[in-house]
């Protein structure tokens, strides 16, 4: 009796094991590979230096960023507040500048759009005097199928209360993601936002074509670098998005002419 049921469990065990077996793959049958979060081309790279974040880093004082946006700055869809994408770009501007000190806060709050974002900016950035702002913006008026004509002015009026504080200004336009990308002004919210930018000289990071390359290029399912909900980021997303604006920051900060600026006695 004894040798049945321990042969019975056994078996038992045996079946769990290769049920696990199998599964495991299909778990991780969605997981990008390290290779996919790569720059492509130059949709990472921002078209205007850094200047003040050059200097900051070229004397070696400590740097201070602010990212603000909606919850793709908060973090929603990640697994903590420790996966969201301004922790992560902290960590990976520590791993390129290790003898710097780097902050990075986080300043996302769910649904806002442009106007509410600015109505925030004198408590929430100008008062913690910022070195560098990536200006998340854009997603939920395309959301919301509002007219983006006023976003231009909006867009403007934000930068220019962020420059006059004396901060570079990076913006980050939304996401590719299917609840986006089915909207009729998601291309014109994106044309809208690089123009405001060229007019501004303020950098965009394209996310929304670098998770486009993702998709279309790439081939990866919308699962694996979105959460369920078919809007918001996940882990990997937050994090490549960070590496990959991490890298943007370096060589911004460190090109040929914003070296040059941030030289002794450069104004």
């Amino acid at each position: 009796m004894m040798f049945r049921i321990s042969w019975q469990m056994y078996l038992r065990a045996l079946t769990v094991t290769a049920l696990v077996t199998l599964a495991a793959p299909s778990a991780l049958a969605n997981e990008p590979a390290p290779s996919a979060c790569q720059p492509f081309a130059d949709a990472a790279r921002l078209e205007y230096v850094l200047a003040h974040t050059s200097r900051r880093l070229a004397h070696r004082e400590p740097l201070k960023i602010v990212a603000i946006g909606s919850s793709s700055t908060a973090g929603a869809g990640a697994s903590s507040p420790a996966a969201s994408y301004p922790n992560r770009l902290e960590a990976e501007l520590k791993e390129r500048f290790p003898n710097q000190t780097i902050i990075v806060l986080n300043r996302g709050a769910n649904g806002e759009r442009a106007k509410d974002m600015i109505a925030r900016f004198a408590q929430d950035v100008v008062a913690e005097k910022p070195d560098l702002v990536v200006w998340q913006v854009g997603s939920n008026s395309v959301l919301r199928d509002d007219p983006i004509a006023p976003a231009s002015g909006l867009i403007r009026e934000g930068v220019a209360i962020l420059k006059s504080a004396g901060a570079d200004v990076i913006l980050m336009n939304p996401q590719f993601a299917p609840k986006i990308i089915v909207k009729h002004n998601i291309n014109g919210m994106v044309d809208l936002i690089d123009i405001a930018a060229k007019e501004s000289n303020v950098a965009v990071f394209r996310r929304f074509s670098i998770m486009r390359h993702w998709r279309e290029t790439k081939n990866m399912p919308f699962d694996a670098f979105l959460s369920p909900d078919e809007l918001h980021m996940n882990d990997w997303s937050y994090a490549c998005v960070a590496k990959l604006l991490a890298g943007s920051i370096a060589e911004a900060a460190t090109r040929p002419a914003a070296a040059a600026s941030a030289a002794p006695g450069a104004r």
